[in-house]
Order: C-alpha cells, then sequence, then structure tokens
C-alpha cells in the first residue's frame, strides 16, 4: 500500500501545471527500441542463467584494429548444412522414456523445438541395432550359436520399440522436419569371422544379407513413422574393442558399398 501511494504521489507532483497550463517538466521521450545485429544465448557456468536469450545489443563496430579479418563473400556457396545436432543413444532413451509425460514433454521441447529458448535440434543420430551406450547388447535378428538366418524370417525391431521408437514419435510431433541418421555398431554375431558381438569383421558371404540387413532396417522403421534419412555403414570402423563393435576397412566399406548396398 506504501509503495502504491508513492507511485500515486509522484505521478500526481510530475503532473502540476504551471500558471497558464504547461507542464512543469516536459514530456520525456521513450528511448529508442533495442536494436541487436546479433542475438545470442547465454549459459553460465554457475547455473544462474540456463540458455537465455539476452537483451544486450551486440553491434558490429567501424574502428580498425590488429586482429584478422574474416570476409564472407554471399554470393559463393561451397556447401549445405543438413542440421545440427548430436545422437541419441538407447540408454538415453530408456531414461527420457521413463520421465513422466510433462517432464519428458518440457526436456524434448527444449531440445528439439522452435521456441525462443529451444536448442532446435534439426538432425539426430541413432544407432542401428545397440550401440556400446544401450542397457542391452542387442541386433534385430540374433540368432543361437551355430545357427544363421540368412533370408532375414526373423528380423524385428526388438528393444527398439520399447523405448527409442515412442520417444523418436514424441520428437517428430514436436519437430517434423528433423532428419534423423543411422549408424550400425555391429552386424548380427553370426555374420561375422569373431561369431561375437565384439570386433570381427563382417564375412563376405553375408554381404548381400547384410545389404539386405539395411533395406529391412529402414522400411521397418518407415512402417513404425520415423523416416531415416540417411545411413553410415559403420561406427568406429576400425575399433573393435567395445561390445558391440566391428571392424570394416575403407577398402570393404567400399566392397560391401559397390557391389552389394
Amino acid at each position: 500500500i506504501i509503495f502504491f501511494l508513492f507511485i500515486v504521489q509522484a505521478i500526481s507532483s510530475s503532473c502540476q501545471k504551471k500558471k497558464g497550463g504547461s507542464s512543469v517538466n516536459p514530456p520525456i521521450n521513450p528511448p529508442p527500441p533495442l536494436i541487436s545485429e546479433v542475438n545470442f544465448w547465454l549459459t553460465k557456468g554457475d547455473q544462474s542463467a540456463l540458455l537465455e536469450k539476452q537483451a544486450i545489443a551486440l553491434n558490429f563496430g567501424t574502428s580498425a584494429n590488429q586482429h584478422p579479418t574474416i570476409e564472407i563473400d554471399a554470393a559463393t556457396t561451397y556447401q549445405t548444412i543438413e542440421g545440427f545436432g548430436y545422437t541419441l543413444t538407447g540408454g538415453s532413451a530408456d531414461l527420457i522414456n521413463t520421465l513422466p509425460f510433462s517432464a519428458r514433454n518440457s526436456l524434448l521441447r527444449e531440445l528439439f523445438s522452435n521456441d525462443p529458448n529451444a536448442i532446435g535440434v534439426s538432425y539426430l543420430r541413432i544407432s542401428i541395432g545397440a550401440s556400446d551406450l544401450s542397457a542391452q547388447v542387442f541386433s534385430y535378428d540374433d540368432m543361437p550359436a551355430g545357427q544363421t538366418d540368412v533370408t532375414l524370417q526373423n528380423f524385428n525391431l526388438s528393444y527398439d520399440t520399447i523405448n527409442l521408437i515412442p520417444v523418436l514419435k514424441e520428437i517428430l510431433q514436436i519437430n517434423p522436419g528433423l532428419k534423423i541418421l543411422a549408424s550400425p555398431w555391429s552386424a548380427p554375431g553370426w555374420m561375422k569371422n569373431s561369431n561375437s558381438s565384439i570386433g570381427g569383421s563382417l564375412l563376405p558371404q553375408y554381404y548381400h544379407v547384410y545389404a539386405n540387413y539395411f533395406v529391412k532396417y529402414i522400411q521397418s522403421m518407415q512402417s513404425k513413422g520415423i523416416p531415416i534419412d540417411a545411413i553410415t555403414i559403420q561406427n568406429e570402423p576400425l575399433h573393435g574393442g567395445n561390445n558391440p563393435s566391428m571392424i570394416m576397412t575403407s577398402a570393404e566399406q567400399a566392397n560391401f558399398i559397390k557391389n552389394n548396398l
């Protein structure tokens, strides 16, 4: 109440008239609107600001300095950018999908929407089968020891239908234009000379089967409402120490792509 009365008194005092009807103080023009050549968002280490859009004007000056100058020729184009993003691991999808809907929706909107304080991720990588950051090791066509499935009759998306695909569907509802890239950490163990999910290389007699494995994956994800924009042939192709993992040299990749995939 005291604060309100003070405001009223201040306004009343500023509106007193001189004789003849003129104001005691001339009218004050409002400050010009803030114009900035650069919009920027700030996150501080002490978390006092978390991806907050700043209201400070950042403008380019004209004074010379000794720093190198980078000039951009907007008339020349060398390449285009598909988008910006990161990997959504199976483990991350598991954790995200356990959140209550309101918390999960808030998180996914912060990451993938174009809201004022959102990151607006536009490209996402996922694993074909398990990665080394999944809770379980699996492919889409695991077989008992000594058995194979060259027709891929047992192919299924298995664990991805539990958490990964539901999370991807929610993300695509928020950002339908999101592009998804998929990478395998390993072919099914029975296709490899290690007969294991760890290390080893793809056996040449299964190159055509593995090519069909990629096709079935893309078609199966599409049937679930998840369009795959692109694939890579192998994650970390020269590192066979993770579980899962697979060695695939550049010559092997070229052979597989040219003659099978």
